[in-house]
C-alpha cells in the first residue's frame, strides 16, 4: 500500500534548502505555500532503481535512517546488513568514541586519562625522549591525527606482533622526524594505535577488555569485533569486522546523544585541522594507488568533515563520515538528521570511493525521502 505523507513548505530560507527537495514546488508570493504530497513508497522505489544500477563490481548493502527512525535498506547480490565486513578506516570513528567515553569515565580517577595526557604519562615503556618534539604529543592530537606521527610500521599488519610492542615500534619508527605535534594533519593508523595503548594502560585492561565493557554498557556491536590482523594485535584504525546493522545501530546511538556527553560530542565534532596544513589526505589524493576525490576534507576526532570543494569552505560538523579503503562508507548528515552506511569489501585503495559514489548517486532522492 502506498504511504502518503504531507509536507508543508514555509518560505523561511532555512526550510527551503531541506523540505523543498523533499516535497516539490511551492509558491513564492506568500508566506505559506500550498501543501503538496510526497510518496515514501515511490521515493523508495526510485532509490531501488538507482542503486540497482550503481557502479560497483562488488555486492553491497546501503542503509539510511531518517530523523523519525524509519530505515531504508537496499541489498545487492549476496550482501545483507548481517554480512560481516572488514572495516578498514570505518573503525576509526568507533575507536575514537570508545576512547572518549574512557576519558569521560576517568574524570574522577587519581591519574585520569585526559585529552591532554601524553603517551609517557601512561605507557611506562614509551621511548621518545624529552629532547624530541614528539615528546609533547597529546591524546587529543593523536585522535585528530595531528600528533606528528607519519610512519605506520609493518607490525600494524602482523598478526603475531604484540599490541604494546607494536606501539613501541611506532614510536621508534617516527622518532627524530622533527615534526612538532599540532603542526600538520597526516592520515595514518599509528595515531590511534598509540591512543589505544594509552587507554589500555590507564585502565590496566587490554583493548579487547575495553571493547567488551563498551559492548556491555551500550549493547552495541554484538556481532562485531576488533580482530585484524589478530585479536592480540588489533589495528584500531582499521581492524574491525562488523555487520552493517551493528554499525547502523552505533550511528543511531551516537546521533541520539546516547554515547557521549555534550563536552565529548563537541570535541568529536570540532574541526581540529582548521589551523594546520593537510600534509596527507586520502580523500584528496587517494590511497594504495587508487583515486582520491580532489576535495579538501577536514578532520575531527576519528571522523572527516566533508566538503565537496578543492578548498575547504564548508561548515565543520555539518556532514561527517569515516570511509574505509575497501569501499565501506558510514555517514551522518547532521543538518538533515539522517545517518547511514554503504558496506562492501572491494579492492584496497581502488574502491575507496566506491561507497561514496554509490551514496552520492542516490543522495538527492534519499534526501527527498528523508524530508517526506
Amino acid at each position: 500500500m502506498q504511504i502518503l505523507r504531507s509536507c508543508i513548505k514555509f518560505s523561511v530560507a532555512a526550510f527551503l534548502g531541506g523540505l523543498a527537495a523533499g516535497c516539490g514546488g511551492g509558491g513564492s508570493g506568500s508566506s505559506l505555500a500550498p501543501a503538496v504530497s510526497c510518496s515514501i513508497a515511490q521515493l523508495e522505489s526510485q532509490m531501488d532503481a538507482t542503486l540497482s544500477q550503481a557502479v560497483s563490481e562488488e555486492d553491497f548493502s546501503y542503509s539510511v535512517q531518517r530523523q523519525d527512525g524509519r530505515q531504508y535498506t537496499f541489498n545487492r547480490g549476496a550482501s545483507t546488513l548481517q554480512t560481516s565486513y572488514e572495516s578498514k578506516s570505518a573503525s576509526k570513528l568507533v575507536s575514537a568514541v570508545i576512547i572518549l567515553r574512557l576519558v569521560e569515565q576517568d574524570a574522577l580517577e587519581q591519574d585520569p586519562l585526559t585529552l591532554l595526557s601524553r603517551p609517557q604519562d601512561h605507557i611506562a615503556t614509551w621511548p621518545i625522549p624529552s629532547s624530541d618534539p614528539l615528546f609533547g604529543m597529546t591524546l587529543a592530537q593523536l585522535l585528530s591525527f595531528t600528533s606528528g606521527l607519519t610512519i605506520d610500521p609493518p607490525c600494524l599488519e602482523e598478526p603475531s606482533s604484540g599490541f604494546e610492542a607494536c606501539v613501541i615500534s611506532v614510536a621508534n619508527a617516527n622518532a627524530g622526524n622533527s615534526i612538532a605535534p599540532g603542526q600538520e594533519f597526516f592520515y595514518a593508523s599509528a595515531h590511534l594505535q598509540v591512543a589505544g595503548l594509552m587507554a589500555a594502560e590507564a585502565r590496566a585492561m587490554s583493548w579487547q577488555a575495553i571493547v567488551a565493557d563498551f559492548k556491555s554498557q551500550t549493547g552495541l556491536f554484538p556481532s562485531s569485533s576488533y580482530n585484524s590482523p589478530s585479536a592480540s594485535n588489533p589495528n584500531l584504525a582499521g581492524g574491525m569486522h562488523f555487520t552493517g546493522q551493528d554499525y547502523m545501530d552505533f550511528l543511531k546511538a551516537l546521533k541520539d546523544g546516547l554515547l557521549l556527553n555534550a563536552a565529548s560530542m563537541s570535541e568529536l565534532l570540532s574541526d581540529h585541522t582548521a589551523l594546520v596544513p593537510i600534509a596527507f589526505s586520502p580523500m584528496f589524493s587517494g590511497i594504495g594507488g587508487g583515486p582520491g576525490l580532489g576535495e579538501d576534507w577536514h578532520y575531527g576526532f576519528g571522523l572527516w568533515h566533508e566538503c565537496q570543494s578543492a578548498t575547504f569552505n564548508c561548515v565543520a560538523g555539518t556532514r561527517v563520515s569515516s570511509p574505509g579503503a575497501l569501499g565501506t562508507y558510514p555517514f551522518w548528515d547532521r543538518s538533515k538528521g539522517y545517518a547511514g552506511i554503504v558496506v562492501l569489501n572491494g579492492v584496497f585503495g581502488a574502491d575507496l570511493l566506491t561507497g561514496i559514489t554509490i551514496e552520492r548517486s542516490v543522495r538527492s532522492t534519499m534526501e527527498s525521502w528523508a524530508a517526506c
